[in-house]
């Protein structure tokens, strides 16, 4: 008989579940000093000129050590990529990877742009600030609650999330805006462009055909 904990583990959809693995395996793996996050995260120095392409993948699968802060990103990452999974992408896994990927590159794509002082060594948060944002724009009319101090629809959680963190850290979260930002380029590319008139109804974000037969196989 499965305890609790395997039944729910099994219960998240594939894509989601599979993230969500890796980025405890190597929460663990730096805990257990097998190896350092000086390792893992992303430089492109070291990505170009030493050629250590896995920091582009490593660079998303860390939050931290195991503590109060890594349980809060996690349920964020767990909860609204799972929401998404078996929501707006139900039935279209390859979609949900494709998107995942779109925001991995963009994110990477991004980060150059940063200035050195708010560069951001691991990227795993803005990825999931897109998740969060993603799902709010796709929920609109859902009424959230925060902290039980006050209500608001879904659209304002990012928002929210942004102002408490800046409440708390006393600075712009840099790696959230970032996560902001590819959200609502994946929102408008994906949900707004294709009722233009000028799009023709075309999507310009369709997961390709041969990532399809993949997960198809």
């Amino acid at each position: 008989m499965p305890f609790p904990i395997e039944e729910w583990y099994y219960e998240v959809p594939v894509i989601t579940r599979t993230y969500v693995t890796a980025v405890v395996l190597t929460t663990l793996a730096c805990q257990l000093d097998l190896v350092s996050p000086f390792h893992l995260y992303f430089n492109w120095t070291l990505i170009w000129r030493s050629r250590q392409w896995w920091r582009l993948i490593t660079s998303f699968l860390y939050f931290g050590n195991f503590s109060l802060d890594f349980l809060f990103h996690m349920f964020f990452l767990v909860r609204y990529s799972r929401m998404l999974e078996e929501g707006s992408f139900r039935g279209r896994t390859a979609d949900f990877l494709w998107f995942l990927l779109f925001g991995m590159l963009a994110t990477i794509g991004m980060s150059p742009l940063l200035p050195a002082r708010t560069s951001i060594p691991f990227l795993s948060s803005p990825l999931t600030f897109m998740l969060v944002y993603v799902w709010s724009r796709r929920n609109a009319f859902i009424r959230m609650n925060f902290l039980g101090i006050f209500t608001f629809t879904a659209p304002y959680l990012p928002w929210v999330l942004l102002g408490f963190t800046i409440l708390l850290n006393n600075q712009w979260p840099a790696g959230d805006l970032m996560g902001l930002a590819v959200g609502h380029v994946y929102y408008f590319l994906d949900d707004v462009y294709p009722r233009m008139e000028i799009s023709e109804g075309r999507r310009l974000l369709r997961a390709p055909e041969f990532l399809k037969r993949m997960i198809e196989i």
